[in-house]
C-alpha cells in the first residue's frame, strides 16, 4: 500500500504533471491542495497542516536560523523570476531608474517574502539602493502574514510601516501615498488585500521599460535566476519515511521535463527564449542541489546581509542529507 501524504501545492507549468497525476511518486499517494502561494505559506508556517508543500525560500532560511525544526527542504523549485524588473512606480513620482527609489515610499506585500529579498538584493548590488535608502509599507498584518509567524521585525535601520487594515498597497498607489510597489499583488486570496490593477492603470508603469530585456542582462552578468518556492517535507514525516525525499525529487524531475518538452516551463513565463539555449538549460530548468547551489547561497547572503538571518544560512542545513548530491 502507497503511503499517503498531503501536499500543498501551487498551480502552475512545473507541478501540472504532478497535479495531473500524469507522474506520481514512487509508493506515495499525494492529495493535494491547490492554493495561492501567499496563503499556502501562511498556513503552512502557522499551522504546519501540509506533510509536504511548497514554501517561500526565505521564510525557510529565517525559521532554520532560528532553530525551527518542524521542516526538512526538499532542493524542489517551483517558481523562479527576475523579481526587480516588475517594479512598478507611479508617473508623478519622477523615478525613471533605480537611483530615483532613494527617499521613496515603497509598498511591499511582506518585507520577508522571497519576492523581496531578492529585488531589495539587486537594486542594492546591482544598483548601489540600499534598503535603508527606502521608506517601505506592508500591507500584510501579523495576523496574516509569514512574519507573524517568525516573530518578524523591521531590521536595525530599516522603516517599515504597517499599511492600514482598511486600505491596501493598490489603494495607497491610486491616491499618492506611495511612489512604488514590489512584487505587486492583486490576485483575490486568504492573505493579501489589495484588487486595483496597476500594471494597466495609465498613471503607472514599470521602473524597467523592458523587463524581459532587463533580465537577461541580469542573467548574463550574474549566471542567476532567483528561486522564491522550493519544497518542505514535516520531520516527522522525514524521520519515520525518508525514502519520500529522493521519490518527491525523482517525481519532480519527471513533471520538470515534461514541462519543458512541452516548451511551457516557467521561465519568467515568457521571457526571453535567449535564455533558453545552451548551457542556460541545467541552471534554469532543473531540481536538486548541484544546479542551484549558486542561487541559493547568494539569497542566503541577501537575507544575512539584510538582517532576515542572524547568521549565514549553510546548504546543507537547509535540505536533507540524501538530497545533497542531487
Amino acid at each position: 500500500m502507497n503511503l499517503q501524504l498531503s501536499i500543498g501545492i501551487t498551480n502552475n507549468p512545473r507541478t501540472w504533471p504532478i497535479l495531473d497525476g500524469t507522474v506520481k511518486p514512487e509508493g506515495i499517494d499525494l492529495i493535494p491542495t491547490v492554493l495561492h502561494p501567499s496563503e499556502l505559506f501562511w498556513r503552512q508556517l502557522h499551522f504546519a497542516e501540509f506533510a509536504v508543500s511548497e514554501m517561500s525560500c526565505s521564510s525557510f532560511m529565517i525559521v532554520t536560523g532560528q532553530g525551527d525544526t518542524r521542516f526538512v527542504g526538499l532542493p524542489i523549485f517551483t517558481t523562479r523570476r527576475f523579481f526587480h524588473t516588475t517594479i512598478l512606480v507611479s508617473r508623478k513620482s519622477g523615478i525613471e531608474k533605480p537611483a530615483d527609489l532613494k527617499g521613496k515610499r515603497v509598498g511591499v506585500p511582506e518585507y520577508q517574502q522571497t519576492a523581496a529579498l531578492w529585488t531589495r538584493g539587486v537594486l542594492q548590488h546591482e544598483f548601489g539602493v540600499q534598503p535603508k535608502d527606502m521608506e517601505f509599507w506592508m500591507e500584510r498584518t501579523p495576523e496574516k502574514s509569514h512574519g507573524g509567524a517568525t516573530g518578524f521585525k523591521p531590521p536595525p535601520g530599516v522603516v517599515v510601516h504597517q499599511v492600514p487594515g482598511d486600505s491596501s498597497l493598490g489603494a495607497m498607489m491610486l491616491a499618492g501615498e506611495l511612489d512604488a510597489t514590489v512584487h505587486y499583488l492583486s490576485g483575490r486570496n486568504l492573505v493579501d488585500r489589495s484588487r486595483a490593477d496597476l500594471a494597466h492603470h495609465p498613471d503607472f508603469k514599470y521602473l524597467f521599460p523592458d523587463p524581459a530585456a532587463e533580465g537577461i542582462r541580469y542573467y548574463r552578468k550574474t549566471g542567476i535566476f532567483p528561486i522564491n518556492h522550493q519544497a518542505v517535507v514535516r520531520r516527522d514525516i522525514y524521520e519515520k519515511e525518508p525514502w519520500v525525499v529522493l521519490n518527491l525529487l525523482k517525481a519532480f524531475n519527471k513533471a520538470n521535463d515534461i514541462a519543458n518538452a512541452q516548451r511551457i516551463e516557467q521561465v519568467e513565463y515568457h521571457l526571453a527564449t535567449g535564455l533558453l539555449s545552451g548551457d542556460a538549460n541545467t541552471a534554469l530548468l532543473h531540481h536538486g542541489v548541484k544546479a542551484n547551489r549558486k542561487v541559493m547561497e547568494t539569497i542566503a547572503q541577501y537575507s544575512l546581509e539584510q538582517g532576515l538571518t542572524p547568521r549565514l544560512i549553510k546548504i546543507d542545513e537547509l535540505y536533507a542529507p540524501n538530497a545533497l548530491e542531487s
